[in-house]
C-alpha cells in the first residue's frame, strides 16, 4: 500500500495546481471581460481625427514660468477651451513649461491657437488726450507713465497707467440688442474692488466736456485699444457710472463678440505661451487607418493562427484560443488605465500578438525535446517539463522588451509614447496568456484520455522537419566564427554605408518645420507640384506622393498664410485639394526629441548590457549587445538608401527592434548557460553550436509567425505603418541572422581571446 502512497499524491497535487490555476485564468477573464463591456478605451487623435497642440510657457521680467505658473496656466486655458464647446477635450500639463491639448474634432487649429496663444491682458485706462505725432510717441512713455494707442479709427490717443486689470473682471457675456438694433455687444460686470474703481474713473472722464477727448475711457486687450467709449452727458462730474457694468461695442459679429467675453471672463494668462507643435488628422485619415489596422490584424492574426496550429495541431488550437484571450485581457488593461490608443499603439497592440506567439512555441518546442529524450514519456508531463525549461528564456526575452518599451515611454512622446504604453501591456498579457491560460487549456486537454490515447495530435509527440533535418545534418556552424563575423562586418559596411553616402531623411520630428498632406480629387504630379509651389515663393518646399493619391508638402517654416497660399496652388492643379494632415514642429521641440532619441537609445543599449550582464556572463551580455548594435545600424542604413524618414514612427520600430533582437540572442544564450551547467569540459564553441541546434527550430517558428503579423501590416495598412512594419521585418530577419551568426561567433571568439590570456605564460 504504500508503494501507491506518493504517486496518489503526486497525482493530487497536480490536479491541485491546475485547479486553481484555472480558477486564476478564470477570474483574470471575467474581469477582463468586465472592464471590455463597461469601459471603453480612448481613442487617439490619429483615429478619431481632432488637433493637438503643445504649448510652451515663457518666463517675463514680471512673471516666472515655473511649475506652478503652468498649472495656473493650464486652468485659465481650460476654462477657455470649455467654453469654445469642444466635445471631450484633454488638456494636461506636460514636464513644468508643456501643456498639451488635444482637441478631437477641430480640424482648424488656428482658430483654436487664436484663443489659446492670446495673453489676454485686459487694462482700463483714462485718456490723457490726443497725441501730437503718431510717429514718434507710438511706443514711447513719458513721465507720468502714459502711453499711445490709437484707437478703433486709428487716432493715437495718450493713456495714463491702467486703473482696472482683468483681476477686476467678474464675468463677461456676448449680448446683442435686438430693440434698438444696434448689433452685438460685450457686457462687462466688475468685482466690489473694480465697481469702485471704474466709478472713479468715469467721475473723472465726466468732469470734462463732451468732445474732449479725455471725457473718453479706453479699454485695451492685449496692448490694443478695442473700446474707447466716452461718458454719457447724463454722467455727472464726481459722481461717475455706478453699478460696475459697462459694455464694450463695435462692429462685431457674434462670433468675434463670443471669442471677446471668452478672453475677458477667462482672466488673463499668468505668463505668455507658444505654439511649438500642432497636428491636424482629419476624421477620413482616421477613419481609414482604423479600417487598414482592423484588417491587418485580423489577417495577419489569421494566418499567424493557421500556421501554429498546422505546426502543433491541438496545441496550437489551444494557444490560438489563449490568444484570444491576450487580446481580451490587453484591451481590458489599455481601459482600465485610461491610456490612449494611438495609430503606432495599435500597431504595438499586434505586434505584441507576435510576442505572445513566440512564448507558446518557446514552451511547445521545449516540450518537444523532452518528449524526444525522455523515451515517451506522457503528453503531460512533457508539457510540464516543457513549461519549467522555457520559464527562464520567456521571462528575460520579455523583459528585455519591457526595457524597451519603458524608454520608449520615458522619451518619447505623443503617439509613439502610446505605442511604448501598448507594447509593455501587450507584453504583459502575452506571459499571463502564455504561462497561465494557455497552460491551463493544454494541461487540462493532455490530461484527457482521448488525448492520451492518440498523443500525435498533440503536436509535440513528434519533433517537426526542422529539427528532424537538423538532427540527420548535425552542421558545426561555428567551427569558423572569423568568417561569420567577416560577413556580419561586410553587411554592416555595404547597408550603413548609406548613412554617409545619401545621409537620414529627419522628419520634421527631429527637425521642426511643417507637413500638410493633402488629399486631391484628380492624380497630381510631385514634380509638377515641387515646380507650381516654387513658383509660388516656396522653392524648398519637399513634395511627396502619400500613397492613395495624395500628396506631402514639408517646408522648414510655414506660417498658417504660407499653408493657405499652398492649399491654394495644389488646388490649382489637382481640383479640390482636402487638407488632411497638418503638423508644425517648432525648432527647439524638433533638437529635444532629436537629442532625446539619441539618449533613448543610448540608454537601451546600456541597460541592455547591465540586464544580460547580471543575467548571463560578460562575455554573452557583450555579444548579445555587440549583435543588437549591428542590427541598428543596419536598419538605419537600409531606411537611409530606401529614403525612408526617419521620424517619430521610425524610433518606435527602432527601439522595438532592440528589443526583438535581443530575444533571439537571449533564447540561444539561454540554452548556452543550460548546456554549461551540465558539461563544463565541453569547447564553448561546440557547447554554442549544440544550442543554435535545438534553439533554431523555434526561431524558424517564431519568426514566421511574427512575419506572417507584420507583412499583412506591410501591405494592408497605411502609409505610416507600412513604414513601421517594414522596418520590424528587416529589423526580424537581421536580428535572427545576428543571434546566430554574429551574437554567437562573438561569444566564441571573445571566449577565446580572454583563454588565451589566461593561458599565456607571465613574463619573468
Amino acid at each position: 500500500m504504500k508503494r501507491h502512497n506518493r504517486p496518489l499524491r503526486t497525482v493530487s497535487l497536480r490536479t491541485r495546481s491546475l485547479r486553481t490555476r484555472a480558477l486564476l485564468a478564470l477570474a483574470v477573464i471575467a474581469g477582463s471581460l468586465a472592464i471590455a463591456l463597461t469601459v471603453p478605451v480612448r481613442l487617439g487623435l490619429d483615429l478619431r481625427g481632432g488637433s493637438q497642440v503643445v504649448l510652451e510657457t515663457r518666463s517675463t521680467p514680471a512673471a516666472e514660468a515655473d511649475r506652478e505658473a503652468t498649472d495656473r496656466t493650464v486652468e485659465v486655458l481650460r476654462g477657455r477651451i470649455d467654453a469654445l464647446g469642444v466635445a471631450e477635450p484633454t488638456l494636461v500639463r506636460s514636464g513644468d513649461h508643456r501643456i498639451l491639448v488635444e482637441l478631437p474634432g477641430v480640424q482648424n487649429p488656428k482658430k483654436a491657437t487664436d484663443v489659446l496663444g492670446r495673453t489676454a491682458q485686459l487694462t482700463v485706462h483714462e485718456v490723457l488726450g490726443r497725441a501730437e505725432d503718431a510717429e514718434t510717441t507710438a511706443t514711447s512713455a513719458d513721465a507720468t507713465d502714459a502711453r499711445v494707442l490709437p484707437d478703433e479709427t486709428g487716432q493715437p490717443l495718450r493713456l495714463k497707467a491702467a486703473e482696472l486689470t482683468g483681476q477686476d473682471v467678474k464675468s463677461a457675456d456676448a449680448r446683442i440688442d435686438q430693440q434698438t438694433g444696434a448689433g452685438w455687444h460685450v457686457t462687462i460686470d466688475f468685482t466690489d474692488t473694480g465697481r469702485d474703481r471704474w466709478t472713479g474713473i468715469t467721475a473723472d472722464a465726466a468732469c470734462h466736456p463732451e468732445g474732449d477727448p479725455q471725457r473718453r475711457v479706453a479699454i485695451v486687450l492685449d496692448g490694443r485699444i478695442i473700446s474707447s467709449p466716452q461718458v454719457a452727458s447724463a454722467v455727472t462730474c464726481g459722481a461717475g457710472i455706478a453699478g460696475g457694468t459697462t459694455q464694450i461695442t463695435g462692429s462685431f459679429d457674434a462670433t468675434e463678440a463670443r471669442e471677446l467675453a471668452l478672453l475677458i471672463s477667462g482672466g488673463a494668462l499668468p505668463v505668455p505661451v507658444e505654439v511649438i507643435e500642432q497636428r491636424t488628422i482629419g476624421a477620413t485619415l482616421g477613419d481609414a487607418a482604423i479600417t487598414a489596422a482592423a484588417r491587418a490584424a485580423v489577417i495577419g492574426t489569421s494566418l499567424t493562427a493557421l500556421f501554429v496550429i498546422a505546426v502543433y495541431r491541438l496545441l496550437g488550437l489551444l494557444a490560438t484560443l489563449a490568444l484570444t484571450c491576450y487580446g481580451l485581457i490587453s484591451y481590458a488593461a489599455l481601459a482600465a488605465l485610461g491610456a490612449t490608443l494611438t495609430l503606432p499603439g495599435l500597431a504595438g497592440f499586434v505586434l505584441a500578438i507576435g510576442m505572445a506567439v513566440d512564448a507558446n512555441i518557446l514552451v511547445f518546442e521545449r516540450a518537444r525535446e523532452e518528449h524526444a529524450n525522455r523515451n515517451r514519456p506522457s503528453t503531460r508531463s512533457a508539457l510540464a517539463a516543457g513549461f519549467r525549461g522555457a520559464l527562464s528564456a520567456i521571462a528575460d526575452s520579455n523583459i528585455t522588451t519591457l526595457i524597451a518599451a519603458g524608454l520608449l515611454f520615458a522619451f518619447a512622446s505623443g503617439p509613439v509614447r502610446g505605442f511604448g504604453v501598448t507594447l509593455g501591456i501587450g507584453v504583459l498579457a502575452s506571459m499571463v496568456s502564455a504561462l497561465l491560460i494557455s497552460r491551463v487549456l493544454a494541461e487540462y486537454a493532455a490530461s484527457r484520455a482521448a488525448v492520451h490515447r492518440r498523443p500525435r495530435i498533440t503536436g509535440i509527440a513528434h519533433t517537426g522537419w526542422v529539427r528532424d533535418r537538423l538532427l540527420r545534418r548535425g552542421p558545426h556552424l561555428m567551427r569558423h566564427p572569423r568568417r561569420w563575423l567577416a560577413v556580419s562586418a561586410a553587411l554592416l559596411v555595404v547597408t550603413a554605408s548609406g548613412i554617409l553616402v545619401r545621409g537620414l531623411d529627419f522628419g520634421i520630428e527631429f527637425t521642426g518645420g511643417r507637413l500638410v498632406e493633402y488629399t486631391t480629387s484628380a492624380p497630381v504630379d510631385p514634380d509638377r507640384a515641387r515646380a507650381a509651389l516654387a513658383d509660388a515663393g516656396f522653392p524648398r518646399a519637399l513634395v511627396q506622393s502619400s500613397g492613395d493619391g495624395g500628396l506631402t508638402v514639408r517646408a522648414e517654416d510655414l506660417t498658417d498664410a504660407d499653408t493657405a497660399t499652398v492649399t491654394d496652388t495644389i488646388a490649382g492643379l489637382g481640383g479640390d485639394a482636402e487638407k488632411v494632415r497638418d503638423e508644425l514642429i517648432g525648432p527647439t521641440l524638433g533638437d529635444e526629441l532629436r537629442r532625446n532619441a539619441l539618449i533613448a537609445l543610448s540608454l537601451a543599449l546600456g541597460a541592455q548590457l547591465a540586464y544580460l550582464a547580471v543575467r548571463f556572463r560578460w562575455r554573452f551580455a557583450t555579444a548579445a549587445v555587440g549583435a543588437l548594435a549591428h542590427d541598428v545600424l543596419i536598419l538605419a542604413g537600409v531606411f537611409a538608401w530606401l529614403g525612408k524618414p526617419i521620424d517619430g514612427v521610425f524610433l518606435a520600430a527602432l527601439l522595438t527592434v532592440i528589443g526583438y533582437s535581443v530575444n533571439d540572442s537571449v533564447v540561444l544564450f539561454d540554452r548556452v548557460r543550460e548546456l554549461l551547467a551540465r558539461d563544463r569540459t565541453a569547447p564553448l564553441a561546440r557547447l554554442i553550436n549544440r544550442a543554435i541546434l535545438q534553439t533554431l527550430p523555434r526561431t524558424v517558428n517564431t519568426g514566421t509567425g511574427a512575419a506572417l503579423i507584420l507583412t499583412a501590416l506591410a501591405v494592408l495598412a497605411d502609409d505610416a505603418l507600412t513604414d513601421f512594419a517594414l522596418a520590424l521585418l528587416i529589423g526580424l530577419a537581421v536580428g535572427t541572422y545576428s543571434s546566430v551568426f554574429t551574437a554567437a561567433p562573438l561569444a566564441v571568439e571573445l571566449h577565446r581571446r580572454t583563454s588565451t590570456k589566461r593561458a599565456a605564460p607571465e613574463p619573468a
